[in-house]
């Protein structure tokens, strides 16, 4: 399949490189659709494909682009595209898998994979009680998310990708999936456990955000054009400290945020009780009539508009945000957590 793309003397395009990962992702899963005339067989693409057309910041393809770019964007450019539009898919399997975890009911201004999945078979068929299509939901949503990761492998291999540069990748992603399984682990099990261990909370992002969303997207594009292990320890460097601050601020955008722009709740980080730096940061200076109400409040499922405005009020009070801010400008130490 021919791709256009800017080469690498035209400089960092990457509108265009967004799109024409946009146009990959888009012809790929139109080729997963059924044919028309297998009518009995159901479109298990069409769940991917609304996912994507919600939106998102295609991150881990762009940084992909600029680690191509930073070790001599050297080869040909179909071969990042085609990794580029395979990490995105393999986020959309995550991103499914994460909002059945956190039970969580929008994604992207739009009701999550697994809600949707429950109201489609009460629509089609009204003698389904909630709680069985909502397990149904949740159940299919996992299968909807596994098959966007086998696909995203599919994606990488069919492509232009030669032997020596798969054998060098494979490595790297190995690793930035069991990362991100690592991350997703300890959020599980730190969730609801409200605690003012800021260490427990930044190795939680190191995991989840710094090395999943920037650190091995930047090496995986450079390893395709060849990098050497000085440039990926570099690139280590720049993107750590960055990762952090990308979760500091997701973690202030989790409960100060505006819904209608941030397209998810403002209240599941606190009804979740989710270990972020910004919970940790303020148990840590809050009174102890504050830590007292956040600590019965973090983590309450069915913690009302009111509690969580007062919940805000008590964070903003200790001067929790501000901390972030500052550290989301000048990271906090990330340790010995960079990857080899």
């Amino acid at each position: 399949m021919a791709l256009a793309l800017s080469v690498p003397e035209t400089g960092l395009d990457l509108t265009g490189f967004r799109d024409t990962v946009e146009d990959l992702l888009a012809g790929f899963l139109d080729r997963k659709a059924p044919p028309a005339d297998n009518s009995g067989s159901p479109d298990l693409a069409a769940p991917l494909r609304h996912f994507l057309d919600a939106g998102g910041k295609r991150i881990r393809p762009i940084l992909a682009f600029v680690g191509w770019h930073a070790a001599g964007a050297t080869g040909d450019p179909r071969t990042v595209v085609r990794l580029a539009a395979s990490l995105e898919l393999f986020h959309v399997s995550a991103l499914i898998h994460d909002d059945v975890m956190d039970s969580s009911a929008l994604r992207r201004g739009r009701p999550t994979v697994h809600r949707a999945l429950a109201r489609a078979l009460q629509g089609d068929d009204g003698g389904v009680s909630a709680t069985a299509a909502a397990r149904f939901g949740e159940g299919a949503a996992i299968l909807i998310g596994d098959l966007a990761m086998v696909w995203s492998d599919e994606l990488l291999l069919e492509g232009e990708t030669n032997p020596k540069q798969l054998a060098a990748l494979w490595p790297t992603l190995h690793a930035m999936r069991s990362e991100i399984v690592l991350g997703q682990y300890l959020d599980l099990r730190a969730t609801g456990d409200a605690s003012p261990d800021v260490s427990r909370a930044l190795r939680i992002g190191r995991y989840k955000t710094a090395k999943y969303t920037v650190e091995r997207p930047l090496h995986l594009g450079a390893i395709v054009a060849g990098a050497d292990q000085n440039l990926l320890d570099q690139l280590s460097a720049y993107a750590l400290p960055l990762g952090e601050a990308f979760q500091l601020r997701d973690d202030l955008l989790g409960v100060f945020g505006d819904p209608a722009v941030t397209g998810k709740s403002a209240l599941e980080d606190l009804r979740d009780g989710k270990a972020t730096v910004l919970t940790a940061l303020a148990l840590q200076t809050a009174t102890p009539q504050q830590r007292r109400a956040l600590t019965d409040w973090l983590g309450k499922p069915h913690l009302t508009e009111e509690q969580a405005a007062v919940a805000r009020r008590i964070i903003a009070a200790t001067g929790a945000p501000a901390q972030a801010e500052e550290n989301d400008r000048d990271p906090l130490p990330h340790g010995d957590g960079r990857a080899r």
